[in-house]
């Protein structure tokens, strides 16, 4: 796959004219922004392209895209962009990408489709796309594909076998086997044994509980507890939760229809997608339950039921909103806040200071911690092993997951009997070979952190987060120095002004004839561009700083001519 970067075409080799290639952009090392793409005789296939939520050594990025650069200019070799579900981390960089070509088919289930629609709508994008459901077939040259339904948090979810004749992949998207599945649609396991028995030569297999024993717990475990919240509650029910997570919504609104509470969606994202899942048959609302904020606002608080966003310490989203205080809704005592969502990996000082400050105000919070009120949508040990034995696939990637993950699960592969060669950990970038029926590693393309920050995608750099860290931990000083063009001296004391850096204006005395003594050397040296000046105050001042406060805030010169 080349790479608009020259430097870094050649180390990868040339693609055998029988093999198919896959790289992967994002998802590796990471819960996120998954992006994986197959090249076969000169097309691409794209299966998702998805965002990561960024951590708290990120400040002020929104979202993290996949590095797509490898293949920017190819993308008119893109046959099309297949999706398995519709979760954030699989469909949210879609936009971004069609901003670049916008008429890329786009394939995907009818809930899925629904959600991506919405938000492409936002961007102002109208896609063409393809609708399938499992058990369907479709070509999209020199790639033939096979749909699968799999059992996940959201419905509608799709694996995906891709056949060439270099060999057929197996693509799990994000699955479990919950048995008792709240909407009757079991992952296809008879699919998987059929694909077994024609062949699996590459099996990419979602990771992200393989270090988890055993098996799953079912969804309509979880009623009992969910039942008690309400049954419980004096007061208003507040539910958070990821605004795709359309089964657990179900089980909300199913006790809160028990219960004889009404329900309002708070939150822009949960008001669409809960709107389009029920319109579409999805989400199954009995009549007058689901009401508007403002009528809610009318009713005895223990006939209210809120479902919010905010479920991973989001510090814009509702819930965060409400811990602060800054929210119109406001929690208090008899109020319970149900996070009925999973813990994403990096969130969790973000979801425990959502805890704390709800807590803080007098509400009960139950979480996953406390109460049996939230399974995975990913598959445990037990349901790999047993896939693993069903397809018994020649060759094993596993995707989906950070680093613990992804060997866990190559574990796994191993343990049923798949040869260790051909179980391949790889990282976002690593190029893998599949030729004459062996997978191997053949290179690697350069990856990197996609910022979106507001309107600006990529502009955002490892330094920049570097400076606003540094900005964030030892403040700011401004210095302001008057200098007399004929001495190159101080005409008078330096002006300082500071941003997150505690000071007196005493502490600040000996700094002026440190910066004269400083400035009397670059006269000497006949320095005298103003941009000099300025370099020699930052350093000296900084040095100061340092050597009296042992701190190492940004300084800020600006010289000023007398």
């Amino acid at each position: 796959m080349t790479v608009d970067a020259a430097t870094a075409a050649h180390r990868l080799p040339q693609l055998p004219p029988d093999a198919l290639r896959v790289v992967a952009f994002g998802g590796l090392g990471e819960v996120g922004r998954n992006m994986t793409v197959f090249e076969y005789q000169g097309k691409l296939l794209v299966v998702d392209c998805g965002v990561l939520f960024p951590e708290e050594h990120q400040p002020g990025v929104d979202v993290i895209l996949p590095d797509w650069g490898a293949i920017r200019d190819r993308l008119s070799d893109v046959v099309a962009i297949v999706l398995t579900h519709g979760h954030e981390d699989h469909i949210g960089g879609v936009p971004y990408l069609l901003r670049e070509r916008p008429d890329i088919p786009l394939i995907g289930s009818r809930l899925t489709l629904s959600f991506l629609g919405a938000k492409l709508a936002e961007h102002r994008i109208q896609p063409s796309t393809i609708e399938v459901r499992e058990g369907q077939k479709l070509s999209r040259a020199p790639f033939e594909l096979e749909f699968l339904a799999v059992n996940h948090s959201i419905p509608d979810g799709l694996a995906i076998a891709i056949r060439t004749p270099a060999g057929m992949v197996l693509h799990t998207g994000d699955f479990k086997m919950d048995q008792f599945p709240l909407d009757n649609r079991i992952t296809d396991l008879r699919g998987f044994a059929r694909l077994g028995e024609e062949g699996v030569d590459l099996f990419l297999v979602d990771s992200t509980n393989a270090d988890v024993p055993g098996f799953t717990t079912a969804e309509r475990d979880l009623t009992p507890a969910i039942d008690a919240v309400f049954r419980g509650t004096p007061r208003r029910v507040v539910v958070s939760s990821f605004a795709s997570h359309v089964h657990r919504i179900q089980q909300v609104l199913d006790a809160a229809h028990a219960h004889g509470r009404k329900v309002a969606f708070v939150g822009r994202s949960m008001v669409r997608n809960m709107g389009l899942a029920a319109e579409l048959g999805y989400l199954r609302v009995p009549d007058g339950l689901v009401v508007d904020q403002k009528t809610i606002d009318r009713l005895p608080a223990h006939q209210i039921t809120l479902v919010c966003t905010g479920s991973q310490g989001e510090p814009m989203a509702a819930l965060s909103r409400m811990a602060t205080g800054t929210h119109t809704i406001t929690v208090g005592h008899g109020d319970t806040v149900l996070l009925a969502s999973s813990l994403i990996p990096g969130n969790e000082n973000a979801i425990y200071r959502v805890i704390n400050g709800l807590t803080a105000q007098g509400a009960n919070v139950v979480h996953k911690g406390n109460a049996k009120v939230h399974v995975s949508g990913h598959a445990s040990a037990g349901e790999l092993v047993y896939c693993y034995n069903i397809v018994q696939p020649s060759n094993v990637v596993p995707v989906h997951g950070e680093i613990r993950h992804l060997r866990a699960n190559a574990d796994l592969a191993l343990s049923t009997g798949v040869h260790h060669d051909r179980v391949l950990v790889a990282g976002n970038g690593d190029v893998i070979d599949l030729h004459h029926g062996h997978a191997r590693i053949t290179g690697s393309v350069e990856v990197h952190n996609i910022y979106v920050d507001g309107q600006t995608v990529g502009g955002v750099t490892e330094a920049s987060l570097a400076q606003r860290r540094e900005l964030g931990a030892q403040g700011v000083l401004t210095v302001v120095a008057l200098i007399d063009t004929d001495t190159g001296q101080l005409a008078e004391e330096p002006d300082i002004i500071a941003r997150g850096f505690e000071y007196s204006p005493a502490d600040f005395e000996q700094l002026g004839p440190a910066l004269d003594k400083a400035l009397s050397k670059a006269a000497e040296r006949k320095i005298t561009a103003l941009g000099a000046l300025e370099d020699i105050i930052a350093r000296e001042t900084a040095k100061w700083v340092r050597n009296n406060f042992g701190r190492q805030p940004v300084v800020i010169p600006i010289v000023v001519e007398a």
